[in-house]
């Protein structure tokens, strides 16, 4: 296994991790945003308000993405383990 191999596979890892955890981490952020917005305009101080929301939206995303990421990171794996004989030359 030289380096490359090495770097390759930590290049396609890191890859995977974020592209699979992007939607998540996208309607974590909107829903943030928006509810920022909503504390601003009603100058509502409560540091707990965007928890509630963000789980909700976080669920709703794994409830209908949960199959696409799952299958990445299954892709992922199966790449990874059928490539193995590669890496020990």
């Amino acid at each position: 296994m030289t380096v490359d191999s090495v770097i390759n596979i930590a290049r396609d890892t890191l890859y995977t991790i974020i592209i699979t955890s992007a939607p998540a981490l996208l309607v974590s952020l909107i829903i943030g945003l928006v509810v920022s917005v909503f504390q601003t305009v009603t100058s509502i101080q409560e540091q707990t308000l965007t928890f509630v929301p963000k789980i909700l939206g976080i669920f709703l995303t794994i409830m209908i993405l949960g199959h696409w990421m799952i299958n990445n990171m299954v892709s992922f794996m199966t790449a990874l383990w059928n490539d193995i004989p590669l890496y020990i030359k």
